[in-house]
């Protein structure tokens, strides 16, 4: 039987760019970009595959996974307003209201008036949302577990150790709508994907 993964974090190693390096020196190969990108499509439409196997591909029960995906950056981040959660995962405002409605109303979320002002609510996950996270959690990593299961250890830290930094990298380098590249609205998109 393949064991879940344990949560870990690997050391990075350092950047072998140097900061304020020309473009020129950093640009990667460009057959090197397009087979990356090629196999990020892949990744992406294996993990709709799997997401799709594990709730039938739609209907309510696709409905409530993808609410309960909500409960990572609300346990990672602690209590968000709606907006803000809304934002940090980069997702429509109506659609992640629907999203929250039903965490509410199965009890794995709570709405509590923000401090700082009174008329505004965050939201707090809840004693049985962190249970569903952690039920979330297993199964990814079981998954994770079982595709490497043929993996060795070293190589498993050393891909660990490149995805950390590839998404990392990404996140900086994600463009922000409305804000230019710089600015503090881009900075403080950075910190919330971190």
């Amino acid at each position: 039987m393949v064991q879940p993964f344990s949560r870990r974090t690997v050391a990075l190693p350092s950047p072998a760019a140097t900061p304020g390096a020309p473009m020129t020196d950093l640009a990667p190969d460009l057959d090197q970009g397009a087979a990356l990108g090629d196999e990020l499509a892949r990744l992406m439409r294996v993990m709709h595959a799997l997401k799709a196997q594990a709730t039938d591909g739609s209907g309510p029960d696709a409905r409530e996974r993808a609410a309960h995906v909500l409960l990572f950056p609300l346990t990672r981040l602690g209590p968000l307003r709606q907006g803000a959660l809304a934002e940090v995962v980069h997702a429509d405002p109506s659609t992640v209201s629907r999203h929250v409605t039903l965490l509410v109303d199965q009890g794995l979320v709570r709405r509590v008036a923000d401090e700082r002002d009174g008329r505004a609510s965050r939201l707090i996950v809840t004693p049985a949302g962190e249970a569903a996270l952690e039920r979330l959690r297993e199964e990814r990593n079981t998954h994770l577990a079982q595709a490497t299961s043929g993996w060795t250890p070293a190589e498993l830290d050393s891909f660990t150790a490149a995805l950390q930094r590839f998404v990392q990298d990404l996140t900086d380098h994600l463009p922000t709508l409305g804000a230019p590249a710089g600015s503090a609205r881009d900075d403080s998109e950075k910190k919330k994907d971190r």
